[in-house]
């Protein structure tokens, strides 16, 4: 039980701190990302594509006026956990969670992987 509550903590200051950076830096590569929280390369990329694909789905459920009730009856999800993920909780959300998101407010999602600098 105090496992889980540090690791909340630990995910709620993350969550924070990322959204600090996207306001602050756009386009923030997760080499910076990762320096400046003190986090691996690989969680700063998860977070920062995690973001990216959340902020899509929030512009365009503002577009068409969706509830996250509808969203949820779309994705198949709880509305509590709709409702989680698109307020910036980190906890439990998984790319599988966003990708059913995404399709149920009418999205794809195109990868583009290149060479590390």
């Amino acid at each position: 039980m105090k496992k889980q509550r540090m690791a909340y903590g630990l995910l709620k200051g993350l969550k924070q701190a990322v959204q600090m950076e996207k306001l602050k830096m756009k386009n923030t590569s997760s080499s910076e990302l990762s320096k400046k929280l003190k986090i691996s390369k690989a969680r700063s990329l998860e977070a920062i594509i995690k973001a990216d694909l959340i902020s899509a789905i929030l512009k365009t459920a503002k577009e068409q006026e969706l509830t996250h009730a509808e969203i949820a009856l779309s994705s198949g999800l709880p509305r509590s956990a709709v409702t989680g993920i698109l307020s910036g909780s980190l906890q439990k959300v998984t790319l599988d969670r966003i990708l059913k998101l995404i399709e149920a407010v009418g999205l794809t999602v195109e990868t583009r992987v290149k060479k590390a600098a």
